[in-house]
């Protein structure tokens, strides 16, 4: 078997977005930036063919928050994957390690526990500067990754 990858063809990733159900959950804790991802990631869904109706878009008070309504929108079935946006700035206390990694914990638990992608794009920053630089990219990053992901779940079932 040296040097065949024979029997072993990586599936390719798949952006193709159509038939797909999106659900995004949104910190609304740093409101700005955290729209900015959001119509970001939506503006991406819908560049990769997932129509609109589609998509069901949701607000939460902070990054905590998020996990609980990803569990709901999981327990319900209605979606291919889903999205967690939000932005978590380090402060003077130990808050900011509590909530990152709280946060991100229950997200993959949450992913884990129902068998369905989610697409973590809870910034984690130093300031504001460093989430302006990365809200719009990580909000098409997280498109596509749910895109990708709900189309290898689906080939993986």
């Amino acid at each position: 078997m040296q040097g065949s990858d024979k029997g072993h063809a990586a599936a390719q990733a798949s952006l193709n977005g159509q038939d797909l159900r999106i659900g995004i959950v949104q910190a609304r804790f740093n409101h700005a930036i955290t729209s900015r991802l959001a119509e970001a990631c939506v503006a991406e869904l819908k560049a990769l063919g997932v129509d609109e109706k589609h998509i069901r878009h949701v607000t939460v008070p902070g990054a905590l928050e998020v996990p609980i309504a990803l569990n709901a929108m999981a327990d319900s079935q209605d979606y291919s994957a889903l999205v967690a946006l939000g932005c978590i700035i380090r402060g003077e206390t130990y808050h900011f390690e509590l909530v990152a990694n709280e946060s991100g914990a229950a997200i993959t638990r949450v992913g884990l526990d129902n068998q369905i992608a989610i697409a973590n794009a809870i910034l984690t920053v130093e300031n504001e500067e460093q989430a302006w630089a990365r809200a719009e990219e990580k909000g098409r990053d997280a498109a596509r990754v749910a895109v990708e992901m709900a189309n290898l779940m689906e080939d993986l079932q």
